[in-house]
């Protein structure tokens, strides 16, 4: 891994570069009366300004953000760096850490010569800090807290992006989740869902297939086959009970400082689209739950979400306009986001355009669509007394060229940055760390055993014996002739299916009531399809 305090090689002068005039707008442009979090010094003409620091007003984090560059140029230390700012000033953070060496922030940083030089350089007091931390883990596959959904709660929209489902197959299903809403069946796991598809494809379900009309039986084998296909990856471990509660998120620490909570993700790389989904699903989770606030002196939450480019890559429009939609609207609910990734592009140009605080590490320019990446990249940027198109691709590890929103809304100068060094440990946490904060998490109790309640799979299964002992009974009475009906009587009514039969006899409907459901009220779903039950 590279060491973000890698301090670069003399960097070559930028044709264009700044002087006194363009210092003197950056001392100004950052000098910020309220609370603000410092990435580092600004650099003109390859010489970090001791006197002229690159900062960002914790007021305008929830205005959300973005950091991109290619890999290995600091982007970890980056998060590293804001996170711990962030906590230091009472604001929890979530992040989600794909390389495992996160759980550093749990221990205190080991000074060496790079950081001592890096320090020096851009005038900067270094005290190695531990920060209080909380470890995840998706469906306990690895060290941390186990986080898990219920199916139910995923909802349709995001359970077909993991599924690779097309926009047909995705309507299909939420008639599917809207059919077993609407009977109470409630889905907690991959079986539930499993059970009430089945039960549609079958003999007995045709009825009740029926009813829901633009849902074929080819549409729904192939929407079975599937979720089969994913449970034999090993997805059943991510969904079921007890489900995380998102505001979980938004603790602080005994002293005040804001919550670390981190996300381990070296178990799901070969399943990319499950974790960038699942970040998805928390904070479409903290949309649905939080209050609205407006804008605040500082944010309640930061989320940083990794592998921007995962959640993006080949989702639909309804998908990607639901994402807009959330990181609009999840502003005004004291929530800032920033999304991580190697180039701008990765992110869909209505969702950048909402990203008012950049920070952009060096990018690559090998190839053809490089260039144009770069190009795209710098458009995006105010004009400056630096050439940014030499510019990023010349930056050093540990180095960014930033902008963000002053207090007053307004873009900061861009601001050629060389960052600070993280103060926590720039790797990971020794095992003994992990397993002795995980052990004594007030949380530890509250998700670490998997429970698995009476819900659809069992409700349906009930219902087959209950039908199975009524057709026995009815066999086994004698023979009543029918007596033949009058021309004048109107044709018999459809019978309704099997489950609509067994639904309404009252001993299902004790059942259901002491299983804490309710018939025949349906769940209120948020703009991802998401629905929380408390």
């Amino acid at each position: 891994m590279t060491d973000a305090t890698t301090t670069p090689p003399a960097t070559p002068s930028v044709p264009g570069g700044g002087d006194q005039a363009q210092l003197d707008a950056i001392r100004a442009g950052y000098a910020f009366s309220g609370a603000a979090l410092d990435f580092g010094a600004a650099v003109i003409n390859g010489q970090a300004a001791m006197d002229a620091h690159v900062k960002i007003p914790l007021a305008v984090f929830n205005r959300h953000g973005l950091v991109a560059g290619a890999t290995g140029t600091g982007k970890t230390k980056t998060l590293q760096l804001m996170a711990e700012q962030l906590s230091a000033q009472g604001v929890p953070v979530f992040l989600a850490d794909m390389k495992g060496d996160l759980s550093g922030m749990a221990s205190p940083g080991v000074a060496n010569d790079r950081i001592t030089a890096r320090a020096k350089d851009i005038g900067e007091d270094w005290v190695p800090t531990a920060y209080p931390a909380e470890f995840y883990s998706l469906g306990g596959q690895g060290k941390g807290i186990p986080i898990r959904a219920a199916v139910s709660s995923f909802g349709p929209t995001l359970l077909a992006k993991v599924l690779g489902l097309n926009d047909t197959q995705e309507s299909s299903l939420g008639l599917v989740f809207h059919y077993a809403d609407s009977k109470g069946l409630w889905l907690d796991d991959i079986k539930d869902l499993r059970a009430v598809v089945s039960h549609l494809t079958s003999d007995e379900g045709k009825e009740d297939l029926k009813t829901l009309g633009g849902l074929s039986s080819a549409t729904a084998g192939v929407i079975l086959r599937e979720l089969i296909t994913f449970s034999d990856q090993g997805a059943d471990a991510f969904f079921g009970l007890p489900e995380f509660d998102t505001a979980d998120l938004l603790r602080t620490a005994s002293d005040g400082r804001g919550m670390v909570s981190i996300l381990e993700l070296p178990s799901v790389q070969d399943r990319p689209q499950l974790f960038s989904t699942f970040l998805m699903w928390l904070l479409a989770d903290l949309f649905h739950d939080l209050p609205e606030v407006g804008d605040l002196d500082k944010p309640k939450l930061v989320f940083f979400f990794d592998e921007a480019h995962l959640l993006f890559s080949d989702a639909s429009k309804d998908f990607l306009d639901a994402i807009q939609q959330t990181v609009r609207l999840i502003r005004s609910k004291g929530v800032g986001v920033f999304f991580v990734t190697q180039s701008p592009k990765d992110v869909p140009a209505d969702v950048l355009a909402q990203l008012g605080n950049r920070v952009q590490h060096a990018l690559r320019a090998f190839t053809p669509d490089d260039a144009k990446a770069l190009k795209a990249a710098v458009s995006t940027y105010p004009k400056s007394g630096y050439d940014l198109t030499e510019l990023l691709t010349a930056l050093g590890t540990g180095e960014a060229v930033i902008t963000v929103l002053s207090e007053r809304g307004a873009p900061t100068p861009v601001a050629w940055t060389r960052m600070r060094a993280p103060q926590s440990l720039m790797g990971p946490s020794a095992d003994a760390l992990l397993d002795s904060t995980v052990a004594a998490s007030p949380l530890a109790g509250k998700y670490a055993t998997a429970t698995d309640r009476e819900s659809a799979f069992e409700m349906l299964a009930r219902a087959d014996a209950a039908q199975a002992a009524a057709a026995q009974q009815q066999q086994a009475a004698p023979p009543q002739a029918a007596a033949p009906a009058p021309r004048s009587q109107a044709a018999p009514r459809e019978e309704p299916g099997v489950i609509g039969q067994v639904v309404k006899s009252s001993a299902f409907k004790s059942m259901l009531r002491s299983a804490g459901t309710v018939i025949g009220r349906e769940i209120t779903r948020s703009i991802f399809g998401t629905s929380r039950r408390r």
